[in-house]
């Protein structure tokens, strides 16, 4: 909601320069409106055109992020070491990176809502199509990102914005276009990424809480849900320091080390096999992500919210 609030008035002030400054605060309010207005779908496949939709706007605002930033060149006195001036801050970035790398290329418990969607079958099962689909989807987020990383930091070294969008200005149509897309593909892979969470907030509801199933529940459930991330995308827009946060302490585990205790538990390689030392190796430095990675993010925040005027 960060990303697509900063997009959309990214958007406003560059297609209207000459209008007066709104608050960060009412566009990502009105971001949040897309979200509330799907939340009666009970299905995954009823999101599938707006994944479709995000997926192709990702590709595109990506593509153009890069590109402008070609046109536009190296900055004048741009700079390419530290972005902190004390070792002790060089090394909470540095944990804070982990977070945001971790967070860009985490899986997600939906991967599992997925691959449920497909037919399966002894002779055909699903977990083939499943593969080939995870490995392509995430040639498409290396196409997507090491062009961003490498030309944007080419570009404006270390003082790039969080959003690559945000440090471009022209030419204006185009960058104008670029931050639609982003909200377009935030508005559509948000509710992917919550349906999970949608599932399991309305599965104690009714398993444990004994609520009656229906609509009814499936709104104020999932509005509440919606409502809340809202509130602290709100409270707390700090784009980087949130995914360096969260990377670390939401994605870290399931994805790094969680499934590599599992894969051991279930079949038990032979002690000090490749196969064993190399889920070690993921545990550990999986650990060791979760640990130092919210840290990072966590003293970003603090140190952004010294200086910014909440609800601004």
């Amino acid at each position: 909601m960060v990303t697509g609030g900063k997009s959309l008035k990214k958007f406003h002030d560059t297609v209207c320069s000459d209008c007066k400054n709104i608050k960060l605060t009412y566009f990502i309010m009105i971001l949040s409106l897309g979200a509330f207005c799907s939340l009666a779908a009970p299905q995954l496949q009823l999101h599938l055109r707006g994944v479709l939709a995000a997926a192709v706007m990702s590709l595109s605002y990506s593509t153009i992020a890069w590109g402008a930033s070609v046109d536009k060149g190296k900055q004048e006195g741009v700079e390419y070491g530290y972005a902190a001036h004390s070792t002790a801050g060089t090394v909470f970035n540095f944990f804070s990176a982990l977070g945001d790398v971790a967070f860009a290329y985490a899986g997600h418990n939906v991967v599992l809502e997925i691959q449920a969607t497909i037919p399966s079958t002894p002779e055909k099962p699903s977990k083939k199509p499943m593969w080939r689909g995870v490995v392509l989807a995430y040639i498409i987020v290396a196409l997507c990102y090491f062009p961003v990383a490498l030309v944007g930091y080419w570009a404006f070294g270390n003082s790039v914005e969080d959003n690559i969008l945000i440090s471009l200005q022209k030419p204006s149509w185009l960058i104008a276009m670029a931050n639609m897309m982003v909200v377009v593909h935030v508005i559509g892979s948000y509710q992917i990424y919550a349906m999970p969470v949608f599932d399991m907030i309305e599965t104690v509801l009714v398993k444990k809480l004994h609520f009656p199933p229906g609509l009814t529940l499936r709104l104020i459930a999932r509005s509440t849900y919606v409502a809340l991330t809202m509130f602290i995308g709100i409270t707390f827009p700090f784009f980087g320091a949130l995914l360096g946060f969260f990377g670390g302490f939401a994605f870290a585990p399931t994805t790094y080390f969680l499934p590599c205790i599992m894969w051991l538990a279930l079949y038990k390689p032979r002690r000090y096999s490749l196969s064993w030392i190399t889920n070690w190796i993921c545990i550990v430095l999986g650990l060791l992500l979760m640990i130092l990675s919210p840290i990072g993010g966590l003293r970003q925040i603090i140190l952004q919210a010294k200086t910014y005027k909440f609800y601004s």
